[in-house]
């Protein structure tokens, strides 16, 4: 798929920084759609259905951590990359962010060829992930890459994207101890800039929703998955 096939919603209250983003993603080829706040998002994400999502987090009416919230409950949208905006960084606002289903962060202000070149990473990493489909099932629990969707004891899970990564990556190769630093280079990336605590959250919200005997924590390592202790 050619960039001009792929479009991106921006999001910001913000008219210049709408701007300067538009400017510099339709400048390397995106075709870029655009909202002004949290609500305007979350419908015309549902019309366009854009491949990927650059949205503030403090915006008026509705949050960005909400509208990736509301925007998460849309299958259609269940793939799309989700990266928030922010001159925040306090880490209840980061747990906040990803427990909603945001990808990834970029700080204000904005560089814009970091900008671009975190865009382009993206959807090289997508197109990677798509010619690796598969079916993997452990007993009770299947992992569909090709239709995105976890199914337990036959009935179906919905997991975030970078949740459903996490355990598709980690249930590949069961019972292999992975560090918290391979996990996020191989899931978020290594130009992708988040902290070890991400994964730790993401392990806990995917235990939340298939249960703890999947995923073991190996104290002072990592994670492994373990499809015997079903």
């Amino acid at each position: 798929m050619s960039k001009s096939e792929r479009k991106i919603l921006i999001v910001d209250d913000d008219e210049d920084i709408l701007d300067l983003l538009n400017y510099n993603l339709s400048k390397e080829g995106y075709k870029v759609v655009k909202a002004k706040d949290g609500i305007e998002a979350v419908e015309v994400a549902k019309k366009q259905l854009p491949e990927m999502i650059i949205m503030d987090i403090m915006m008026p009416r509705m949050d960005g951590v909400e509208a990736c919230r509301q925007i998460r409950q849309v299958p259609e949208l269940f793939k799309t990359h989700v990266i928030f905006l922010t001159a925040r960084i306090e880490e209840y606002s980061e747990v906040a962010a990803f427990d909603s289903g945001a990808d990834d962060f970029l700080s204000k202000p904005i560089k814009p060829r970091a900008l671009v070149s975190r865009v382009n990473s993206y959807f090289k990493r997508t197109v990677k992930k798509e010619e690796q489909v598969g079916v993997l099932e452990m007993g009770n629990l299947l992992i569909d890459r090709v239709s995105y969707s976890v199914k337990l004891n036959g009935k179906k899970i919905m997991l975030p994207r970078k949740e459903f990564e996490l355990l598709y990556f980690l249930a590949k190769k069961p019972d292999e101890v992975f560090s918290r630093d391979t996990l996020l280079k191989n899931i978020w990336g290594s130009d992708v800039y988040v902290l070890a605590r991400t994964v730790d959250v993401h392990i806990r919200k995917i235990r939340e929703k298939i249960g703890d005997s999947y995923i073991r924590t190996i104290k002072g390592v990592g994670y492994k998955f373990e499809p015997s202790n079903e």
